[in-house]
């Protein structure tokens, strides 16, 4: 069963209105909170089934893993040791299928997987089957439905994060469900990558745009209405917002390009990661 902390028929007829057959318009320029959720929610729910056909192989059924390069939990131990999550109450933020939950599943821990995309979530039943141990909440990351205090630690694997106007606000809601000494680990594009082309060729090897251009790239309908928003904030930034919500930064990872993944993945490739990192991943502790 999903439960929705955050239905709006509205909010869902608005992202169901780009039809098929009309190809959205790439621009920069701002978008706001409500602007950047609704686009994420209607893009998700429209593009869950394609995302999982594509993506569901590398992902696995129930792996957890940190981005493209294929870095994997039970290598990085981010989280803490695999034998120390058992008996642990952890939230996993933009879960989408929730395989990383289902992992946590595995290691005993007792996980709840938040994403807003209500498909996503279906996928996630009908993976587990609703019998994996997965606790499902379709919510808004900068809206957590849970107390004060509920978790010892929470992850999100490129979820939520690079969607958000207002990280802060996501990592203090964080900050707040979260225990004293709970982790919070969560990975998003490298900042570096924004000043290059989105292509996994030699030609997104070439400088094209400031990295300093925080301006958001937004993908927008006939009507200026945004259908996708992804948000840019510099590596300092990142790091500012990470103290902002009460949080201390204690590593940061940038995985390098293993030599056994030959895959392609968006502007994700060998060629780009043996040279310039793609991923960044943020740990982070609550004092």
């Amino acid at each position: 069963m999903i439960h929705d902390e955050n239905s709006s028929d509205a909010a869902s007829l608005d992202a169901l209105e780009l039809q098929d057959d009309t190809e959205p318009e790439a621009t920069r320029r701002d978008a706001g909170e409500a602007e950047s959720s609704r686009a994420s929610r209607g893009w998700w729910d429209r593009n869950a089934d394609e995302y999982q056909i594509d993506h569901g192989t590398f992902l696995g059924d129930d792996r957890f893993v940190w981005g493209p390069e294929g870095l994997d939990e039970v290598e990085a131990e981010l989280l803490g040791p695999p034998e120390d999550l058992k008996g642990l109450d952890v939230l996993e933020i933009g879960a989408g299928a929730a395989q990383c939950s289902r992992w946590l599943v595995k290691q005993g821990a007792r996980p709840v997987a938040v994403d807003l995309s209500h498909r996503q979530l279906q996928h996630a039943l009908r993976i587990g089957g609703g019998e994996d141990g997965v606790a499902l909440v379709q919510a808004d990351a900068g809206v957590l439905p849970f107390r004060d205090g509920s978790f010892d630690l929470a992850c999100s694997a490129y979820g939520a994060v690079p969607f958000v106007a207002d990280p802060v606000k996501v990592f203090r809601e964080v900050h707040r469900v979260l225990r004293p000494g709970g982790r919070w680990v969560f990975s998003v594009t490298h900042p570096i990558r924004w000043a290059f082309p989105d292509e996994p060729g030699p030609e997104g090897l070439s400088v094209s745009a400031s990295y300093f251009d925080r301006t958001p790239y937004v993908e927008q309908d006939e009507q200026g209405r945004a259908v996708y928003v992804e948000h840019h904030r510099t590596l300092g930034d990142r790091v500012r917002d990470v103290v902002a919500g009460g949080f201390r930064l204690v590593d940061l990872v940038e995985p390098e390009w293993p030599a056994w993944n030959s895959s392609e993945w968006g502007g994700w490739s060998p060629l780009r990661g043996n040279l310039i990192p793609g991923s960044a991943i943020f740990v982070c502790e609550r004092d």
